[in-house]
């Protein structure tokens, strides 16, 4: 096996980053897909995230979306329907911006790791069982549903408790979801057939991807 290469940095955020996942067992490919900067990460780090206040951390944008789901479902049961579905989108945003904002700015954490999909899966899970249920019907909302619980419990168990950071099919599969989910939720507003066609066809899409995440990549 090669030897690992140790890194250039002596100090500074990086340099905690690193020992921080060192601690966790996280290295080699898993280290260097864990911490990879992407095109999408860099557009949100020279558009959004500069908008950002300083003291906000990746985990609070984490924990935002924790406590935003009871609100989307509050005032989607309640009616709400416009106010639920920006809410919904800045939750699906918060995603994206968490993990830019924890790889660009090098604060990536175990809690983070650990917490970042589960809220994912929280969010898709408890809107698709209020309104993918009420407009797609169970079939749907079945899939989403089972695909998310049998994802996560099989990532627990295949690496007995260990990190495993969520693979690129995986955050495909989320956002997929997040648009498919979208455009539901925009049918809620304005119900054209349009928008629930789009948002069935690109939750079945959501499906393959979880199916690909599940049986072929064996990710989360």
């Amino acid at each position: 096996m090669p030897e690992e290469t140790p890194p250039t940095f002596t100090s500074g955020p990086q340099a905690l980053q690193w020992k921080r996942l060192k601690r966790l067992k996280l290295e080699g490919a898993r280290l260097d897909y864990l911490t990879k900067v992407t095109v999408f990460d860099r557009f949100f780090a020279s558009t959004i995230l500069p908008l950002l206040p300083r003291a906000l951390s990746p985990n609070r944008i984490t924990l935002f979306r924790f406590f935003s789901i009871p609100v989307i479902l509050f005032l989607l049961i309640a009616g709400y329907n416009v106010s639920g579905t920006i809410l919904f989108v800045l939750a699906a945003l918060s995603d994206a911006l968490d993990g830019a904002l924890a790889r660009t700015a090098h604060r990536i954490t175990k809690w983070g790791i650990v917490a970042d999909p589960i809220a994912d899966k929280l969010l898709i899970g408890s809107v698709s069982l209020l309104v993918v249920l009420k407009y797609l019907g169970w079939q749907v909302t079945l899939a989403v549903v089972s695909i998310e619980l049998v994802l996560g419990a099989s990532a627990y168990f295949r690496y007995s408790g260990k990190l495993m950071p969520a693979r690129t099919v995986g955050k495909l599969k989320m956002i997929l979801q997040c648009v498919g989910v979208g455009f539901v939720l925009l049918y809620g507003i304005v119900p054209s057939p349009v928008f629930l066609l789009l948002g069935q066809y690109i939750l079945y899409l959501a499906i393959l991807f979880g199916l690909a995440s599940l049986f072929v990549y064996r990710s989360i």
